[in-house]
């Protein structure tokens, strides 16, 4: 079973791509039934049989405004409340081993003049969400799920930590919750530090800037000795009050103070990392977006991967020993002076790279050449675009390029969080303060405080479903200071399954705060809700000019010969 399937039954065409425990569903039919297309109408039957329909929160006869409110949404099978899109992320509620099946049919208007429906032709995709990359290749993403409603249907708002928080509380009462929220990338931390404590011929060098995740530390007090730590001492993590204070008097107990070093580069040790190492050998590392606290375990959108590989854990151990002995001097020494070529057997093609860089270039211009070079779309999530150097400059030059297929989400310093869609004239600025309002409780506070509350994410994709997709991601902000003056690894990944999960991940970020936006200019004259026949809301995707019909030939193309 490949990572994308596509099936072209009666003029239905249906494509799926598998995500991170979701799963990217793409719908085409021919031109001449789209005037009289209502929607798609979409059911799941999982590996162990279970059978569910898709529901769609918008419908013909129940207006949403921007003041309804969760309790007054009422979701339908789309069987009567058809999709009236051409693509829709959809989460299994158990991800489970096996085959996902989804029926896809065409939802028809009825003829006459009634605005009834009925089905049309039906195709079947079929998708794995538990297969394995690569076999030494791991990836996964938290949930980010703060500002939906999905939380408050599982938790019930069910607060994720006591107040005041502390490095040390008990989080058995949380646990429920962390498993959800942090998913899969939360899974991955645990083990690899699991198998850290389990064998005492392992060694853990560690990398952190955020740190107050109370397992996480306890984890890391099992070690001991076994355990290094560079912890980074910007001004945040030196207050008064910060927990990652408390965490250094910890570790340093328990290592002792010469095993945890705290420093910077030119501006923060921005690293999230972690090598496995048997004695002296490095063998293992995890990298990626996500800190090790709480805030960016269960709060953020993040990413997570595992590379068990000796050549790339030995390359993360020179850039950790070089940080070791002179952080300051990191820019010129030879770790970061190039991109680092890497390959083998259970891996995909990929480079790394890592900062500060003398010249921000040295990382970045290879990012922004595959941009430019993009041939048929990219798709981002970057927490700021407000930075400079080459490759943002590529980033907001995407509005030129109407040959592309470009989107992404993006955290604003001015507190609010946009939803860019570049040449399409559908970007959206969702204020914190809308947000803070339909935000289920505990998480109204945690939005406030500007940057990296939402989308921590760094990464892009480009060209995810065509010839030679590559994807951009690590701890990289992306940005040309950064690169310049922060301790940061990022890594190109050369990859067709990969990047496909990470195009996911992007998509499901643009469609729930688009919605968000949309939803918040909803009035009671002009309510969301499903268009009828004779408004033709299918129209704009076959309008060559639209950026939509380049969205709908775009996802449902045949997978290109690699």
């Amino acid at each position: 079973m490949t990572s994308r399937s596509r099936s072209t039954v009666d003029g239905l065409t249906v494509a799926a791509y598998a995500g991170d425990g979701a799963v990217l569903l793409a719908f085409d039919v021919d031109e001449t039934s789209q005037a009289d297309l209502a929607g798609f109408a979409v059911d799941l039957t999982a590996p162990d049989g279970t059978k569910l329909p898709v529901l769609n929160r918008l419908s013909f006869e129940h207006p949403i405004t921007a003041g309804t409110t969760p309790g007054e949404r009422r979701f339908l099978p789309t069987s009567e409340a058809p999709l009236q899109k051409f693509h829709w992320v959809h989460f299994p509620p158990d991800v489970q081993p096996g085959t996902f099946t989804y029926t896809t049919t065409a939802m028809l208007f009825r003829p006459g003049t009634d605005d009834r429906v009925e089905p049309g032709p039906s195709a079947q995709v079929e998708v794995e969400l538990m297969p394995k990359e690569r076999e030494h290749f791991r990836l996964g993403f938290t949930r980010g799920y703060i500002s939906s409603q999905a939380y408050a249907d599982h938790f019930d708002n069910a607060p994720i930590r006591p107040e005041p928080p502390t490095i040390d509380y008990e989080t058995a009462p949380f646990e429920p919750q962390y498993r959800w929220l942090g998913f899969h990338a939360r899974r991955l931390i645990f083990d690899f530090l699991e198998e850290a404590v389990g064998d005492p011929e392992l060694c853990l060098d560690v990398f952190a800037y955020d740190l107050d995740e109370p397992d996480f530390i306890r984890q890391l007090v099992r070690l001991g000795g076994r355990l290094r730590m560079f912890l980074d001492d910007s001004s945040t993590h030196v207050k008064r009050g910060a927990r990652e204070l408390d965490a250094q008097a910890a570790l340093g107990e328990t290592a002792g103070v010469d095993r945890i070093r705290v420093g910077h580069f030119r501006r923060f040790a921005h690293n999230k990392v972690l090598i496995l190492k048997r004695g002296d050998r490095p063998i293992k590392v995890l990298s990626g977006s996500a800190n090790f606290s709480i805030r960016g375990l269960y709060v953020q959108s993040n990413n997570v991967f595992v590379i068990e590989d000796e050549r790339t854990a030995d390359l993360y151990q020179r850039a950790f020993d070089q940080a070791w002995n002179d952080a300051r001097g990191f820019a010129s020494s030879d770790v970061a002076s190039q991109w680092f070529d890497c390959a083998g057997d259970g891996l995909p093609d990929f480079s790394v790279s890592f900062s500060p860089h003398s010249d921000p270039d040295v990382s970045l211009q290879r990012v922004a050449d595959a941009v430019a070079g993009a041939k048929s779309s990219v798709l981002f999530a970057i927490m700021e675009l407000g930075g400079g150097g080459v490759l943002l400059d590529a980033i907001r030059a995407l509005p030129d390029r109407r040959d592309l297929y470009a989107f992404g989400t993006t955290q604003r310093l001015n507190g609010s969080l946009k939803v860019d869609a570049p040449g399409g004239g559908e970007s959206r600025f969702i204020p914190f303060s809308y947000l803070s309002d339909k935000v289920p409780d505990p998480f109204r506070k945690e939005w406030q405080g500007g940057a990296g509350q939402v989308i921590h994410h760094k990464f892009v994709v480009v060209d995810f479903n065509d010839a030679s997709p590559v994807v951009f991601a690590g701890s990289s902000n992306l940005a040309s200071g950064g690169e310049h003056e922060n301790g940061d690894n990022l890594l190109a990944i050369y990859d067709r399954k990969l990047a496909g999960k990470y195009a996911v991940e992007a998509i499901q970020l643009i469609d729930h705060y688009r919605f968000r936006a949309v939803m918040k200019q909803a009035t009671t004259a002009q309510p969301l809700r499903l268009k009828t026949r004779s408004e033709r809301w299918a129209a704009a995707y076959y309008d060559p000019s639209s950026r939509k019909s380049v969205e709908r030939e775009l996802f449902v193309q045949p997978v290109p010969d690699a």
